[in-house]
C-alpha cells in the first residue's frame, strides 16, 4: 500500500522559514514526479512545485525564489524549503506523487500538513 506522509508544518511568524518533508512508503518503484500543492480555506488548490526523478523542477511563478523543492530518491522523500513566509502562504500543504511524467502529479496524495504564518 502506497502512503505519503507529510511533516514539518506548524506556526511561524512572517519572514520565517519552514521545511516540509514527504516520505513515501510501500512502493516498489520510485515515483517519476513528486510535488507539493497547497489549499487555503475558500481557495482553489494550487500547485506549488514539482520535481522529477532526474531533478528537473517546475515552480509556480509567484513562489519561485522563495520556495525550493528537492528530493532524495534513495529515501523516497521530497522536501519543500519555504523562506520569507507571509500570511498569504497559510494553507494546508499536500504532497502528491505520480509514476507518470506529468508536472501535475495526482496519482497519490498525502493527508496534508498545516502551515500557518502569523503577521
Amino acid at each position: 500500500q502506497v502512503q505519503l506522509v507529510e511533516s514539518g508544518g506548524g506556526l511561524v511568524q512572517a519572514g520565517g522559514s519552514l521545511r516540509l518533508s514527504c516520505a513515501a512508503s510501500g512502493s516498489i518503484f520510485s515515483f517519476n514526479i513528486m510535488g507539493w500543492y497547497r489549499q487555503a480555506p475558500g481557495k482553489q488548490r494550487e500547485l506549488v512545485a514539482a520535481i522529477s526523478s532526474g531533478a528537473g523542477t517546475n515552480y509556480a511563478d509567484s513562489l519561485k525564489g522563495r520556495f525550493t523543492i528537492s528530493r532524495d530518491n534513495a529515501k523516497n522523500t521530497v522536501y519543500l524549503q519555504m523562506n520569507s513566509l507571509t500570511p498569504e502562504d497559510t494553507a494546508v500543504y499536500y504532497c502528491a506523487a505520480d509514476f507518470r511524467a506529468t508536472w501535475a502529479p495526482s496519482s497519490y496524495w498525502g493527508q496534508g500538513t498545516q502551515v500557518t504564518v502569523s503577521s
